[in-house]
């Protein structure tokens, strides 16, 4: 039930960012677009039998010099050769908070679409097999900004274990808006 209640909160929380920013658009047609920067992260990863590609483009809307608004999409693909695959997908959702040029503070929230398919486990204790969920993740972050780029680090408040999406509940980030 705490699931279902928070992935109702999560999506109405899209649903608001979304119309917030369409209903600014009308509003301030000239001035909406020179306040929109784009960004995200691209990553490519390839080894002896593995594969990684990751796209997360994201918009934010920059409200004045301290807070900005944006939403994005993600797209990941994960292949180990012989153990296991999975493909992870869906919104997210950022705040950003400045205090001073050189600090940035965040809150990113996503709702991923989780595909996972276990071959075999590389130690024989486990038999294959798949699974498909929807994985929620609420980061809160803190980094160093130097004009469009940000480097800090970002820590998962509802990390599990369990669910082989992330990890570690603590992950390093380099964000550029332009």
């Amino acid at each position: 039930m705490k699931s279902g209640i928070f992935s109702f909160l999560i999506k109405r929380a899209f649903v608001a960012s979304f119309l917030m920013v369409f209903s600014l658009a009308n509003a301030q047609d000239s001035d909406f677009w020179s306040r929109v920067r784009f960004g995200g992260a691209l990553g490519l990863g390839f080894g002896s039998g593995y594969t990684n590609i990751a796209v997360a483009p994201q918009a934010i809307y920059q409200f004045n010099n301290y807070v900005a608004l944006g939403a994005g999409v993600q797209f990941s693909y994960v292949d180990q050769k012989n153990w296991y695959s999975s493909m992870m997908y869906g919104p997210n959702a950022i705040a950003l908070f400045n205090p001073i040029p050189e600090v940035q503070l965040s809150a990113e929230v996503e709702q991923l679409r989780v595909n996972l398919d276990v071959d075999n486990d590389p130690y024989g204790t486990e038999k294959a097999y798949s699974r498909d969920f929807w994985n929620t993740g609420l980061f809160l972050g803190a980094g160093y900004s130097m004009n469009n780029v940000t480097i800090g680090i970002r820590y998962n408040v509802l990390f599990n274990d369990n669910d082989m999406v992330y990890s570690e509940a603590w992950m390093p980030f380099i964000r550029a808006y332009f």
